[in-house]
């Protein structure tokens, strides 16, 4: 197995080139849909999440009112550590055990997460970075994603600066072209890829 990180701000596109690495074959664990998942009505982290931050955050159908989350936790420092300790560990537990099926294998197997911090008990082969300027980001999220422009700006404010993502990358995806021009880079990083030797056990296994 080759374990690679692929990281990237809000509104950079990372999305689009976990998806277009799945289509080259690429085994894809997604830390943003597994936190929906563990989320779902009646899940335990459902429940810890209305004890701190109030059962009007569950709808009528049983589940959460993820903007009306978002509203709280990306505006306040302190409801954001309190998410991030409620959900992190969770998410790490089932991150590790997708991986830890795919160990033997000689796949590329891709973290798509937002946060590096999020370590799965293994050496990552590579760090790949989406990167995109700022303003594209707020406007892409804009567009695409009905924000209003200072929410786009206040949540990408709250996530890993763009220079210090950059600096841990391996290998660097511009995003502020066109399709054609992203997908040209991602034929070269799968290429990259399969030259990578597999990936060890982190030392704190």
């Amino acid at each position: 197995m080759r374990l690679v990180a692929l990281t990237g701000g809000i509104g950079s596109g990372k999305s689009t080139v976990s998806a277009v690495l799945a289509a080259r074959g690429a085994v894809i664990v997604d830390a943003d849909a597994i936190v929906k998942e563990l989320q779902r009505a009646g899940t335990p982290l459902l429940e810890r999440l209305a004890e701190r931050f109030g059962p009007d955050l569950i709808r009528a159908d049983g589940e959460l009112d993820r903007p009306a989350l978002a509203a709280i936790a990306f505006h306040d420092d302190q409801a954001l550590q309190d998410l991030n300790d409620i959900v992190h560990p969770a998410v790490r537990e089932e991150i590790t055990r997708r991986i830890d099926a795919e160990a033997q294998t000689d796949r590329v197997v891709v973290l798509d997460t937002p946060l590096l911090n999020v370590k799965p008990g293994r050496d990552f082969a590579a760090v790949v970075v989406v990167d995109v300027p700022t303003d594209v980001a707020v406007e892409r999220l804009v567009t695409f994603r009905a924000m209003e422009e200072d929410d786009a700006r206040a949540r990408i404010a709250k996530q890993i600066g763009r220079e210090e993502r950059v600096a841990a990358a391996d290998r660097v995806i511009d995003n502020a072209g066109d399709l054609a021009h992203l997908e040209g880079q991602i034929d070269d990083l799968w290429a990259w890829l399969q030259t990578l030797p597999a990936s060890e056990p982190a030392a704190s296994d």
